[in-house]
Formats: C-alpha cells, structure tokens, sequence
C-alpha cells in the first residue's frame, strides 16, 4: 500500500494515460487513455475526462483506517457461505461513512471544473465508474463487478459516488469472482473514471464484440444496442436490436453488413430530474421508436470498423461498449477490453449435438452457445431466493446482473425473458459454459416450476425450450484428418442462421444453397403475396403478410432484405471460396402452403413436373417475384460485397428456356462474366444430357441433381414407397448420364458438381464419382468430414503401391 507522502498524482487526465499505467488507474482507465491517445488519428472518439488513481484509494484506505478493518472481516469470508453477503455489507458500509481526504478531493474538484471550463457548461454531466487493477485482463474479465454511476452533476455528488465505487471492491459478487479466479486481495485496489456523459439518453448505446459471440468466428463483429444508456443492453433488461457485420469487407466500398435483427426494446434508461439531481430509470419506449433499428448502416459500418481497428491495436478481441450521441449523432467508444471466454476456446475440432424424441415447444428466444441440456424448471424472481435454488436445474428469470453469479453457477442451463446475445446473463452462460436462452417473452408463465424441459441451442439461432426430457446426442468432429483433395468437397446450405456455426469446417465452398428454406422460414410469406397483400382474400392471413411486412416501405423491400441477408450469412461462412446459390425451386403444391400462397397458385395433378423452375422464372404470372429474387443477389454481390456468390438455375428444360432466363437475368443486373459471376445450371433433366454440349455453350457449369436425374430417368416416382427399391442413383443407366456430362462437360472446360446424399450414404457411389472425375461433391455438414476423408482416400495411391516407391 503507498502512503500520502509518497504519491504522485490522486488524478490524471485520459490524455495522459496509457496501457503502461494499468497499476494506477485499472485496466478500463488504461484502456480509455490508450484509446485517446493512439487512436484517435484513426477517427475513433472516446469521451475525455480524468482517472481518480488507486493513490487517491489507498489515500482514503489510510485516512479512515479501512486497511485494518478489510483485512479482519475478509479473513473471515468463506466466498461459497451465506454469511460473506453480510460481511461484504459491513465493508462497503466503512467506505461509505468514510470521508475524502481534503488532498485528494480538493484534486478531483479542479479536475471536474476544468472539465466545465472546457465544456462552457454550468454542471457537465459525467459517468462515474469503477477501475480495478485486476480489471480487463486477457485471462479474466471483471466486466459488472464494481459499481457505475451515470449522470451525476457537481463536485459533492461526484465524491460520493467516488466513495461508492471504491465500496463496491468489496461487494459480494466482487468478493466470489475473485475467489474464484484465485485473485489475491491483498493488494488489490481500485481506480475511478469521471468521464463526460454521451447524450445516449437522446440517441442509442450498446455493446460490440469483434468476433462472433457463438461460433468463435473472428471475421463477423457482432453489435447490440437499444435507445437510451446503454446500461439496459449490458444489464440484459432489454431485448436489442443486433447488427452482424462481415470484417474482411469492411474496407471496400460495399455495406457487409449480413444481419439486422429488430429486438423489442421495451424499456430505455433515462435520466430523469429527482429535484436536487438527475438519476437514471427505465421508462417504456413509445412504440414508434422500439420498431425502428437504434443505429442506421453507416453508423453501423462505421462502429464495425472502430472496433475491427481496436483489435487490431491491441492485438486480441476485443469487447466495446459504445455510445450514440442523439444530439450530435456522433459514436463514441466508452469502454474496451478483451474479449476472455469464447477467444480462449481450444479450435482444433468440433462438437454437433442433436436432440430428437423432443416434446411440445414452449417458448423460443436467442440461443447461446450450441448446447442442450434437460433438466427441472426452477423460477427465481431475485438472487435473495438462491437457497432454494437446487444444482442442475434450469434457472428462469425475467434478467440477470453480476449479484446472481452464485446461482448460475449451479444451473445446468438459464433461461430470461429479457435480454440478448450481448446481456449479463448471455456472456456468464458463455463463461461457464451453459446453454441459454435470452429474450424468451414470457418464459415465466409458459414454462411452469418443476417441470421438466429440455433447453435446446442446438438449432441455429433460436433457442427453444421443449416440454419434456428429449434424447440428446453429442458427437465430436475431428478435423485433423481433413486433408486437400483434388476432388472439391463442398457443403450444402439453407439455414442462414444455422450455416454461421460451420464456419471453421475446411470447406472448399458451398455446392448448393437452396433459397427455399430462406423463404419459407425467415421470409415467411408467399413472395406474390408481399407483393399483392390486398390480393389475399382471407382478412386474417393479410393481416399476418402485413405484420411481416411491418416497418419496411412495402413487402418487396422485405423480401429482398430477408433474402440478401439470409444468403450474405451463408456466403460469409466459407468466404472466399464460391457460394452457388439455387434460385427457388419450390413445386405448386409447396408454394400454396405458403402464407397467402393458396389465392396465387393452380392445383396440379403432377407438381413434380409442373410449372417450376425456370419456366416458373419466365412466366408472366410470376415474373414479378422472380425479380425480387434476382434484385436479393445483385445486392448480395455488389451493395454487401459477397462477389464469391453465383447463380444456379434449377429444372431447366430446353435451351431454348435457358436463353430466354439468362436473358433475363440479364436485365435484372445479373450478367455471366460480369464482375466474375458464373451463372451454372442444375442437371436433373435428361434433356440436359441429351443436350449437353447445347447447355455447355451457355453455363459455366452443371450439379447433378441425382434424385430428379434418376427418377425421370428409370421413371420411378422418388417418394414412392412401392417403388423405393427400383430408385437406385448407382443404376447403370444413371451412371451413364453422369460420366456422359462429365466427359463433354469437360470437353467444354466446364465443371459439374453433385449436391445429393447419395455419396454420404453409399461410399460406392462416391467412388464411381471420383473415378469418373467429378469435379466437386457437396454434402450436408454433418457428413463433410467423412466424406472428405473418402475422398482423400480414394485420390490416394494404393499401399502396396506406396511401399514399392519407397523401396
């Protein structure tokens, strides 16, 4: 501990501070003052004030005598006992009858009255928060431990809230973290901020991290905010809005940004006048402004590059909390330190877990992590109630804050009602390696105590929790046997929101990405019905189109928006390698079961040769939302920046269609060649055989649709139980048509692909595929691995073969 008369400085400027400083002001004074001073010719603003420094603590430790009184009750503390919840109040009630020495008050006093000479106002609102010397390390992050105080005016109540956050040292959460991390308190002390308040109250603020908070994936930076201070987005008591944005584009001219989720934000933080001073208070967002985003693109883009520019500073990723000035519409940065959980996690392999037998959904909200775990509902309004609290059961509350650390601890999974992927509750689930689920609205009257649930994060994005204990699967994928083969193993792809966690498989792209799903599960709506609403006849399925449609100007910038992003994310997740992008392929039936598809599309006897694929495209009563589907992949390749995105066309019957469609395509801004797009074509009819080297002149290449190829091929209908033992794609008829693309596909110098099962299931036929010289196989995730390793093996001389070249 220093004494009074050794002491340099109880205060210095932001300006003058740096990283080498950390054991005088704490990792989050440092991390400021670093900032300020190297970044800001990078055009990264953080809001100026001063650090109180750990002198100025031990200085108030000395003049009230508190070293001696902290040493005898901790002496005392067992972190994992009741009782250390009243010793910790009995510390922090010492600092607080504490009173500042004159030195050290008379210092912070001048520093605030410079800040208003600066400023030309009477009483600058400012942030008073906590330091720790331990704080913000790479191994460990102290992120809601100490106190922070915001909109606090004039000198007096600057000091008090000095004295608070050099009190909350010592509160109980503080106490157990430490414990837990094997932190010495011996010598710990804690530094202070007094920073100028960022007029978020009338803008937004939030959180950023510079990699994907789930996956791991360093390229994505993920950002939440909310209107008002951003103390609701860090405390989880709000549902935010999400931007994902792709980094490696970040310094082209193009907008990467692949995701833009509209969360609730029911409540904002404001300051409110009490009187004798402001204090800060939820109050209900009108409803106008919880529908519209917190931040537009170019904020978000600009914030994404901040923080990509942050970790390139510091050389780690990096977690920001970031604040918009409403009345200047200016960023800030406000605080930045490592990230320290899912950067520390080993990636040599990966993990899949699956559930099945699961019972009745129950509730849905944001998942964290990719686990699932059953266990026994156990509802908890406050962390007062933990001792009823039994280990292994699924916490569900409205939100959490650091006080709750004990609890968590001991579920096996936590669901809130409030909050998202960057709230408390998210990043301690992450840390202990929970699944949670955050945002489940209404998780407290839908999932009843005691019963039993299984909390599923396995799915993608959506968390869900299942009635009942469902079977669960966990397998681990080894990816140290997947080695580079001549033949190209890629992936097949639908779900944007799953296809984020493959990423670290070595793909060498994706073979097949089917529209289809985007359309029916995240668009959700028949694309003519968004176009024609009031074309719907049924008054309660319009209103659902038009509460899709919601704050977009009109059901065409909805698709195109859910459309574009939803293939951005899956391109990102092999990028730079090619993304091949299936235009839709749904049959009559199928669209009819879309929302508000039945007024627009014909009963057919026979949808599987129906009006689909491209003559669907160039159909009058469809061109229209073919458009917005070809306007979706412009935007993908030239406004987001996904240039490894190209075009597929799937049941294209003659040339003749084929002309016609890329005609099309033409005038819809798609044009072969143009910017390197490669515009193939699905082979799944057998004209395409029969017209090979037709179809060779006008695509770049062909994928072997095997399950169509081989039923209008040995005419056997594919779903067909009677039938099911005369399908066979290694039918040497069907293998005929295969080596016969192959060969005058290559004649032609272009390439074809198979995107099916068939090589999953039956390494025969992935073998007559490679010897046939296939130029790509593309397969589910699940089967990459093993595939890739069949692969390899079959590319691979014979061991006998090897054993005589070695001699």
């Amino acid at each position: 501990m220093a004494t009074q008369t050794s002491m340099d400085e109880f205060v210095i400027p932001l300006s003058r501070i740096s990283m080498r400083d950390v054991a005088r002001v704490g990792g989050k004074n440092a991390s400021l003052g670093e900032m300020i001073g190297a970044l800001s010719e990078a055009g990264i603003r953080v809001p100026g004030g001063f650090a109180v420094t750990v002198d100025a603590y031990w200085a108030f430790v000395e003049h009230n005598d508190l070293k001696r009184q902290i040493d005898e009750l901790t002496g005392l503390i067992d972190p994992t006992a009741q009782h250390a919840r009243v010793i910790a109040a009995e510390i922090q009630a010492a600092f607080r009858r504490g009173r500042m020495p004159e030195p050290v008050a008379a210092k912070i006093c001048d520093a605030y009255h410079a800040m208003l000479a600066e400023s030309g106002e009477d009483k600058l609102p400012v942030a008073v928060r906590s330091s720790a010397t331990a704080e913000d390390m790479p191994n460990a992050s102290f992120a809601g431990q100490q106190d922070t105080y915001l909109y606090v005016r004039g000198c007096e109540e600057i000091l008090r809230r000095v004295k608070d956050c050099f009190a909350s040292l010592y509160n109980e959460r503080a106490i157990a973290y430490r414990a837990e991390n094997a932190i010495d308190d011996a010598n710990l002390a804690l530094s202070v901020v007094v920073q100028r308040m960022v007029r978020s109250d009338s803008g937004s603020a939030g959180v950023a991290f510079s990699l994907d908070t789930e996956t791991g994936n360093q390229d994505m930076v993920v950002i939440s905010g909310a209107w008002g201070l951003g103390e609701s987005v860090v405390q989880g008591s709000v549902d935010p809005d999400e931007f994902q944005v792709f980094a490696p584009l970040l310094e082209r001219d193009v907008s990467p940004i692949v995701d833009r989720s509209t969360g609730a934000k029911k409540t904002m933080i404001v300051p409110v006048w009490s009187g004798d001073g402001f204090t800060v208070r939820a109050v209900d967002t009108p409803p106008e402004k919880a529908r519209r985003l917190c931040l537009d693109d170019a904020s978000v883009l600009e914030l994404a590059r901040w923080v990509k520019r942050i970790e390139a500073h510091y050389g780690h990723p990096v977690d920001v909390e970031w604040a918009l000035d409403g009345e200047t519409q200016e960023l800030f940065i406000v605080q930045a330190r490592p990230e320290t959980v899912i950067s520390n996690r080993s990636d040599s392999g990966m993990c899949r877990t699956r559930i099945s037998q699961k019972g009745a959904p129950l509730t849905r909200g944001v998942a964290i992590g990719d686990g699932a775990v059953s266990g026994c509902v156990r509802q908890v309004v406050s962390p007062g109630f933990q001792d009823e609290f039994q280990d292994g059961e699924i916490l569900v509350t409205e939100m959490t804050d650091p006080n709750w650390l004990p609890v968590m601890r001991r579920a096996a999974a936590i669901v809130t009602e409030n909050g998202g992927r960057t709230s408390h509750a998210a990043i301690v689930a992450r840390e202990l390696g929970l699944p949670a689920i955050t945002g489940a609205e209404g998780a407290m009257e839908a999932l009843r105590p005691g019963a039993e649930v299984t909390v599923a994060c396995c799915e993608g994005s959506i968390g869900r929790v299942y009635e009942g204990r469902a079977l669960i699967e966990t397998e681990e994928i080894d990816l140290s046997d997947c080695r580079e083969t001549r033949t190209k193993v890629m992936l097949n792809l639908a779900d944007p929101t799953r296809a984020p966690k493959w990423w670290r498989l070595p793909a060498d792209g994706v073979g097949l990405a089917r529209l289809e799903f985007i359309v029916a599960n995240q668009i959700g709506a028949h694309p003519s019905a968004l176009l024609n609403p009031a074309m719907v006849d049924c008054e309660a399925t319009r209103r659902k189109v038009e509460a899709l449609i919601g704050t977009y100007e009109d059901g065409r910038a909805y698709f195109i928006d859910k459309l574009s992003t939803g293939i951005a994310k899956i391109a990102a997740t092999v990028w730079p390698n090619p993304v091949v992008v299936r235009t839709s392929d749904f049959k009559t039936n199928e669209y009819r079961d879309l929302l508000g598809g039945s007024v627009f599309e014909q009963h057919e006897e026979n949808p599987m040769l129906g009006w689909r694929g491209v003559s669907r495209y160039l159909h009058p009563d469809y061109a229209e939302a073919f458009a917005m589907e070809c306007e979706a992949l412009r935007q993908v390749r030239m406004e987001i920046g996904f240039d490894n995105v190209h075009v597929m066309l799937p049941f294209c019957r003659t040339t003749g269609e084929a002309r016609d469609v890329l005609d099309l395509l033409r005038r819809h801004g798609l044009t072969r060649g143009e910017n390197g797009l490669k515009i193939l074509v699905m082979c799944e009819v057998p004209s395409n055989v029969f017209q090979v080297d037709g179809f060779c002149e006008l695509f770049d290449g062909f994928s072997i649709g095997s399950n169509d190829l081989t039923q209008l091929i040995l005419g056997v209908e594919r779903d067909s139980g009677r039938l099911s033992s005369l399908f066979n794609e290694n039918d040497p008829a069907v293998r005929t048509a295969i080596e016969t693309v192959i060969q005058r596909a290559h004649i032609h110098g272009r390439t074809v692909g198979l995107c099916g099962q068939a090589p999953s299931d039956n390494p025969e036929f992935a073998k007559f595929l490679v010897d046939a010289g296939i130029d790509s196989i593309s397969v589910v995730p699940d089967s990459f691995a093993g595939v890739k390793k069949l692969v390899w093996d079959m590319e691979s001389p014979e061991p006998a073969l090897q054993v005589s070249a070695a001699e």
